[in-house]
Protein backbone atom coordinates (compact mmCIF):
# COMPACT_ATOMS: atom_id res chain seq x y z
CA UNK A 1 0.00 0.00 0.00
CA UNK A 2 2.05 3.30 -1.50
CA UNK A 3 -0.98 5.54 -1.25
CA UNK A 4 -0.62 7.64 1.40
CA UNK A 5 -4.41 9.09 1.51
CA UNK A 6 -5.16 5.16 1.86
CA UNK A 7 -2.67 4.28 4.68
CA UNK A 8 -4.01 6.77 7.01
CA UNK A 9 -7.79 5.60 5.89
CA UNK A 10 -6.55 2.61 7.49
CA UNK A 11 -4.57 4.08 10.71
CA UNK A 12 -7.74 6.34 11.28
CA UNK A 13 -10.14 2.78 10.94
CA UNK A 14 -7.73 0.43 13.12
CA UNK A 15 -6.99 3.59 15.60
CA UNK A 16 -3.18 3.19 15.07
CA UNK A 17 -1.00 6.32 14.16
CA UNK A 18 1.33 6.78 11.80
CA UNK A 19 5.28 7.69 13.35
CA UNK A 20 6.34 11.06 10.82
CA UNK A 21 9.93 11.70 12.04
CA UNK A 22 11.89 14.91 10.71
CA UNK A 23 15.43 14.08 8.69
CA UNK A 24 18.16 16.76 8.14
CA UNK A 25 20.67 14.59 6.90
CA UNK A 26 21.63 10.95 5.70
CA UNK A 27 21.70 9.38 9.04
CA UNK A 28 18.53 10.31 10.06
CA UNK A 29 17.19 9.04 6.86
CA UNK A 30 18.73 5.99 7.30
CA UNK A 31 17.89 5.54 11.05
CA UNK A 32 14.13 6.25 10.41
CA UNK A 33 13.89 3.73 7.05
CA UNK A 34 15.45 1.16 8.98
CA UNK A 35 13.37 1.06 11.67
CA UNK A 36 9.87 1.36 9.41
CA UNK A 37 11.37 -1.69 7.74
CA UNK A 38 12.93 -3.90 10.16
CA UNK A 39 9.09 -3.28 12.25
CA UNK A 40 7.64 -3.62 8.46
CA UNK A 41 4.95 -0.69 9.26
CA UNK A 42 4.75 2.82 6.99
CA UNK A 43 6.74 5.84 7.93
CA UNK A 44 6.47 9.28 6.85
CA UNK A 45 9.77 11.18 6.32
CA UNK A 46 9.78 14.74 7.07
CA UNK A 47 11.80 17.69 5.84
CA UNK A 48 10.56 21.34 7.12
CA UNK A 49 11.79 24.48 5.15
CA UNK A 50 15.51 24.89 6.74
CA UNK A 51 15.68 21.15 6.65
CA UNK A 52 15.12 20.96 2.72
CA UNK A 53 17.30 24.00 2.43
CA UNK A 54 20.41 22.03 3.68
CA UNK A 55 19.63 18.63 1.74
CA UNK A 56 17.61 19.98 -1.49
CA UNK A 57 14.36 19.98 -2.21
CA UNK A 58 15.18 17.60 -5.19
CA UNK A 59 17.77 15.35 -3.30
CA UNK A 60 15.36 14.64 0.02
CA UNK A 61 12.81 13.31 -2.81
CA UNK A 62 14.54 11.44 -5.15
CA UNK A 63 16.59 9.72 -2.12
CA UNK A 64 13.07 8.94 -0.44
CA UNK A 65 11.55 7.75 -4.17
CA UNK A 66 14.73 5.51 -4.39
CA UNK A 67 13.99 3.89 -0.99
CA UNK A 68 10.50 3.52 -1.44
CA UNK A 69 10.72 2.28 -5.36
CA UNK A 70 14.19 -0.31 -4.51
CA UNK A 71 12.64 -2.12 -1.46
CA UNK A 72 8.35 -1.79 -2.61
CA UNK A 73 7.91 -0.26 1.11
CA UNK A 74 5.36 2.43 1.78
CA UNK A 75 7.51 5.38 3.10
CA UNK A 76 6.22 8.87 2.25
CA UNK A 77 7.45 12.71 2.41
CA UNK A 78 6.03 15.60 3.72
CA UNK A 79 6.80 19.14 3.12
CA UNK A 80 6.64 19.93 7.28
CA UNK A 81 5.69 23.76 8.01
CA UNK A 82 5.79 25.19 5.14
CA UNK A 83 4.63 28.89 5.64
CA UNK A 84 4.52 29.85 1.83
CA UNK A 85 2.20 28.97 -1.20
CA UNK A 86 5.85 28.51 -3.46
CA UNK A 87 7.45 26.75 -1.07
CA UNK A 88 4.28 24.28 -0.96
CA UNK A 89 4.13 24.20 -4.48
CA UNK A 90 8.28 23.42 -5.04
CA UNK A 91 7.32 20.48 -2.75
CA UNK A 92 4.17 19.28 -4.84
CA UNK A 93 6.40 19.40 -8.40
CA UNK A 94 9.53 17.99 -6.43
CA UNK A 95 7.43 14.76 -5.76
CA UNK A 96 6.44 15.10 -2.10
CA UNK A 97 3.00 13.04 -0.74
CA UNK A 98 1.71 15.82 1.42
CA UNK A 99 2.40 19.39 2.79
CA UNK A 100 1.62 20.95 6.52
CA UNK A 101 0.43 24.50 4.80
CA UNK A 102 1.15 26.06 8.48
CA UNK A 103 -0.09 29.75 8.85
CA UNK A 104 -1.59 29.03 12.04
CA UNK A 105 0.31 32.48 13.40
CA UNK A 106 -2.08 34.32 10.68
CA UNK A 107 -5.91 35.64 12.08
CA UNK A 108 -8.16 32.56 11.89
CA UNK A 109 -10.00 33.83 9.00
CA UNK A 110 -6.58 34.75 6.76
CA UNK A 111 -5.34 31.06 8.01
CA UNK A 112 -8.45 30.18 6.01
CA UNK A 113 -9.04 31.83 3.22
CA UNK A 114 -4.85 31.34 1.87
CA UNK A 115 -5.34 27.74 2.98
CA UNK A 116 -8.55 27.80 0.83
CA UNK A 117 -6.28 28.98 -2.06
CA UNK A 118 -3.60 26.62 -1.24
CA UNK A 119 -5.47 23.58 -1.79
CA UNK A 120 -6.86 24.55 -5.17
CA UNK A 121 -3.61 25.58 -6.16
CA UNK A 122 -1.97 22.36 -5.26
CA UNK A 123 -4.57 19.92 -6.07
CA UNK A 124 -4.11 21.20 -9.64
CA UNK A 125 -0.64 20.47 -10.03
CA UNK A 126 -1.36 16.94 -8.06
CA UNK A 127 -4.47 15.33 -7.09
CA UNK A 128 -3.11 13.03 -4.66
CA UNK A 129 -1.08 15.84 -3.32
CA UNK A 130 -2.69 15.71 0.58
CA UNK A 131 -2.45 19.14 2.55
CA UNK A 132 -2.39 19.25 5.95
CA UNK A 133 -3.76 22.75 8.08
CA UNK A 134 -2.88 24.04 11.02
CA UNK A 135 -4.97 25.90 13.79
CA UNK A 136 -4.08 26.69 17.37
CA UNK A 137 -0.80 27.48 19.01
CA UNK A 138 1.53 24.84 19.21
CA UNK A 139 5.03 26.66 18.75
CA UNK A 140 7.72 26.56 16.32
CA UNK A 141 10.87 25.12 16.12
CA UNK A 142 13.24 21.55 17.86
CA UNK A 143 14.44 23.76 20.38
CA UNK A 144 15.55 22.97 24.27
CA UNK A 145 13.83 25.28 26.25
CA UNK A 146 14.52 25.71 30.13
CA UNK A 147 11.04 26.30 30.06
CA UNK A 148 8.34 25.13 28.07
CA UNK A 149 5.88 27.50 26.26
CA UNK A 150 2.13 27.50 28.14
CA UNK A 151 0.42 25.03 25.95
CA UNK A 152 -3.18 26.25 26.93
CA UNK A 153 -2.78 29.25 25.26
CA UNK A 154 -4.10 29.14 21.63
CA UNK A 155 -5.83 25.60 22.30
CA UNK A 156 -7.89 24.40 18.80
CA UNK A 157 -11.82 24.20 19.74
CA UNK A 158 -14.46 21.36 17.85
CA UNK A 159 -16.38 24.30 16.03
CA UNK A 160 -12.78 25.74 14.62
CA UNK A 161 -11.66 22.56 13.08
CA UNK A 162 -15.19 21.69 12.07
CA UNK A 163 -15.18 24.79 10.51
CA UNK A 164 -11.86 25.19 9.18
CA UNK A 165 -11.76 21.80 7.50
CA UNK A 166 -15.24 22.59 6.09
CA UNK A 167 -14.18 25.95 4.61
CA UNK A 168 -10.78 25.12 3.19
CA UNK A 169 -11.02 21.46 1.79
CA UNK A 170 -7.96 20.39 3.48
CA UNK A 171 -7.16 16.22 3.53
CA UNK A 172 -5.53 16.62 6.68
CA UNK A 173 -5.58 18.73 10.34
CA UNK A 174 -3.18 19.88 12.76
CA UNK A 175 -4.99 21.04 15.81
CA UNK A 176 -3.18 22.84 19.24
CA UNK A 177 -4.09 19.79 22.09
CA UNK A 178 -1.51 21.01 24.67
CA UNK A 179 1.12 19.40 22.12
CA UNK A 180 4.06 21.98 21.62
CA UNK A 181 7.17 21.98 19.62
CA UNK A 182 10.93 21.39 20.95
CA UNK A 183 11.60 19.82 24.66
CA UNK A 184 12.41 21.39 28.30
CA UNK A 185 15.79 20.49 29.90
CA UNK A 186 13.76 18.02 32.32
CA UNK A 187 12.47 16.32 29.12
CA UNK A 188 15.67 15.86 27.80
CA UNK A 189 16.70 14.47 30.92
CA UNK A 190 13.60 12.41 31.62
CA UNK A 191 12.31 14.22 34.76
CA UNK A 192 9.59 15.34 33.07
CA UNK A 193 6.79 14.75 30.61
CA UNK A 194 4.05 16.56 28.25
CA UNK A 195 0.82 15.71 28.71
CA UNK A 196 -2.14 16.37 25.93
CA UNK A 197 -5.90 17.54 26.45
CA UNK A 198 -7.42 13.50 25.64
CA UNK A 199 -11.00 14.71 25.25
CA UNK A 200 -10.33 17.84 23.24
CA UNK A 201 -8.80 15.31 20.69
CA UNK A 202 -11.77 13.28 20.87
CA UNK A 203 -14.09 16.37 20.69
CA UNK A 204 -12.25 17.15 17.58
CA UNK A 205 -12.16 13.65 16.13
CA UNK A 206 -16.27 13.95 16.53
CA UNK A 207 -16.38 17.47 14.62
CA UNK A 208 -14.09 16.75 11.63
CA UNK A 209 -13.84 13.27 9.15
CA UNK A 210 -10.07 14.19 8.05
CA UNK A 211 -7.05 12.55 9.88
CA UNK A 212 -5.61 14.44 12.99
CA UNK A 213 -1.75 15.02 13.06
CA UNK A 214 -0.40 15.45 16.59
CA UNK A 215 3.00 17.38 16.09
CA UNK A 216 5.54 17.88 18.72
CA UNK A 217 5.12 14.75 19.97
CA UNK A 218 8.65 14.55 21.15
CA UNK A 219 8.82 14.34 25.10
CA UNK A 220 5.22 13.19 25.39
CA UNK A 221 4.03 10.36 28.14
CA UNK A 222 4.08 7.24 26.68
CA UNK A 223 0.24 6.68 28.17
CA UNK A 224 -0.94 9.76 26.53
CA UNK A 225 0.14 8.74 23.67
CA UNK A 226 -1.96 6.27 23.82
CA UNK A 227 -5.08 7.52 24.68
CA UNK A 228 -4.17 10.22 21.93
CA UNK A 229 -4.53 7.64 19.40
CA UNK A 230 -7.63 6.07 20.53
CA UNK A 231 -9.01 9.01 20.66
CA UNK A 232 -8.52 9.93 16.99
CA UNK A 233 -4.49 10.80 16.55
CA UNK A 234 -3.42 9.42 13.65
CA UNK A 235 -0.11 10.85 12.31
CA UNK A 236 2.76 12.03 15.15
CA UNK A 237 5.86 14.00 14.86
CA UNK A 238 9.03 12.97 16.30
CA UNK A 239 11.92 15.57 15.90
CA UNK A 240 13.76 16.80 18.78
CA UNK A 241 14.24 13.29 20.62
CA UNK A 242 15.84 12.07 17.59
CA UNK A 243 18.19 15.12 17.56
CA UNK A 244 19.23 14.56 21.20
CA UNK A 245 20.02 11.51 20.00
CA UNK A 246 21.61 12.35 17.32
CA UNK A 247 24.10 14.66 19.14
CA UNK A 248 24.58 12.57 21.98
CA UNK A 249 25.72 9.68 20.27
CA UNK A 250 27.84 11.87 18.12
CA UNK A 251 29.52 13.17 20.44
CA UNK A 252 30.39 9.58 22.14
CA UNK A 253 31.16 8.27 18.63
CA UNK A 254 33.60 11.34 17.96
CA UNK A 255 35.05 10.84 22.39
CA UNK A 256 35.96 6.73 21.73
CA UNK A 257 37.70 7.81 18.81
CA UNK A 258 39.53 10.74 18.84
CA UNK A 259 41.88 9.79 16.11
CA UNK A 260 39.02 8.89 13.21
CA UNK A 261 37.89 11.13 10.44
CA UNK A 262 36.08 8.69 8.17
CA UNK A 263 32.92 9.44 8.89
CA UNK A 264 31.56 6.08 7.59
CA UNK A 265 33.28 4.73 10.70
CA UNK A 266 32.03 7.17 12.73
CA UNK A 267 28.49 7.37 12.47
CA UNK A 268 26.91 4.40 12.53
CA UNK A 269 26.74 4.43 16.07
CA UNK A 270 24.70 7.31 15.43
CA UNK A 271 22.42 5.28 12.96
CA UNK A 272 22.03 2.36 15.45
CA UNK A 273 20.61 4.89 18.11
CA UNK A 274 18.87 7.00 16.27
CA UNK A 275 17.16 3.63 14.68
CA UNK A 276 16.44 2.51 18.30
CA UNK A 277 14.08 5.68 19.36
CA UNK A 278 12.46 5.45 16.05
CA UNK A 279 11.87 1.49 16.74
CA UNK A 280 10.69 1.99 20.15
CA UNK A 281 8.25 4.98 19.07
CA UNK A 282 6.91 3.04 15.74
CA UNK A 283 5.59 -0.12 18.29
CA UNK A 284 3.87 2.31 20.50
CA UNK A 285 2.34 4.04 17.53
CA UNK A 286 1.26 0.77 15.81
CA UNK A 287 0.01 -0.97 18.91
CA UNK A 288 -1.16 2.23 21.29
CA UNK A 289 -3.70 -0.82 23.35
CA UNK A 290 -0.91 -2.32 24.62
CA UNK A 291 0.32 -1.70 28.23
CA UNK A 292 3.54 -3.44 28.24
CA UNK A 293 5.09 -0.91 25.67
CA UNK A 294 9.15 -0.53 25.44
CA UNK A 295 9.94 2.86 26.60
CA UNK A 296 11.87 4.89 24.26
CA UNK A 297 15.83 5.80 25.06
CA UNK A 298 14.84 9.09 25.47
CA UNK A 299 11.14 8.74 27.30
Amino acid sequence: MHNLKDVLLRAQQQRVAVGHFNVSDLVLLKAVFTAAQELKVAVIVGASEGERAFMGIHQIAALVKSLRDEYDFPVFLNADHTHSLAGAEEAAKAGFDSVVFDLSAKPFEENIRQTREAVSTLKAINPSFLIEGEIGNIGSGSEIHEVMPDPSKGLTTSEEARQFVDETGIDILAPAVGNMHGMSRSMVRGESKQHLEIERIAAIRKAVAVPLTLHGGSGTDDDDFRRAIIAGITIIHINTELRVTWRRTLEDSLAGKPDEVVPYKILPLVVESVTEVVKSRLRLFSNPGSVAQERSPNS
